[in-house]
């Protein structure tokens, strides 16, 4: 019987466009990507380097403007559905489920998020979790297996009672090593709010 759910963030809750930001940073000349671009990602993610840092290391390397390569990091942010945010609410008040979010969503993503959505819209959203795990807040990235073991170490959760929903499969094959149910959740063609009609998952 599952007894908590564990969910992602983009192409859950907030639509995403995922090449968009490749899209914007070929404009800007940026057409390939490196290794070293890849590992930073992952530091900023993880939130060991700062956003000043991260900005710094393409203003530096690509000498791009700070607004321009603002612009096209957040490209991929696109809307949230209030369907799903009316879902989630709902499901919180029954108070059935412990509800968590667990994502990997960087510093500069965040703020861009809370500024497009407005304090109720997000503060409404957040509020439905007993913890909300960003992956710059506390330090780990999935598919990583110490960010799920922090999860279920923190909130003494059991793995065969606990849920994670996510959209990439690499996240979710992840989590199902550790004992963990897991829906892998296919964007375009799935949506969280059809949740309770996939109801071998919740037992």
């Amino acid at each position: 019987m599952i007894r908590n759910i564990i969910f992602d963030f983009g192409d859950i809750f907030i639509n995403l466009d995922k090449p968009a930001t490749i899209r914007e940073m070929a404009k800007l000349g940026v057409s390939e990507i490196s290794d070293e671009m890849i590992a930073v990602y992952h530091q900023y993610e993880k939130g060991l380097i700062s956003t000043e840092q991260f900005v710094h290391f393409y203003h530096d390397t690509f000498k791009i403007d700070k607004n321009d390569l603002i612009f096209a990091w957040n490209a991929v942010l696109l809307d949230f559905p209030k369907k799903r945010l009316e879902f989630l609410k709902q499901l919180a008040a029954s108070k059935k489920y412990r509800l968590f979010l667990l994502s990997n969503t960087n510093d500069l993503h965040i703020k861009s998020i809370q500024n497009s959505l407005g304090n109720q819209f997000y503060n409404q959203f957040k509020s439905c979790f007993e913890q909300f795990y960003l992956s710059h807040e506390i330090h780990f990235r999935k598919p990583d297996s110490e960010i799920y073991e922090f999860v279920i170490n923190q909130n003494n959760l059991k793995a065969s009672e606990t849920l994670f929903v996510d959209d990439l499969k690499e996240n979710t094959v992840a989590a199902n090593t550790l004992g963990i149910k897991t829906w892998n959740l296919i964007p375009g063609k799935e949506d969280v709010t059809t949740l309770f009609e996939k109801k071998d998952l919740l037992f």
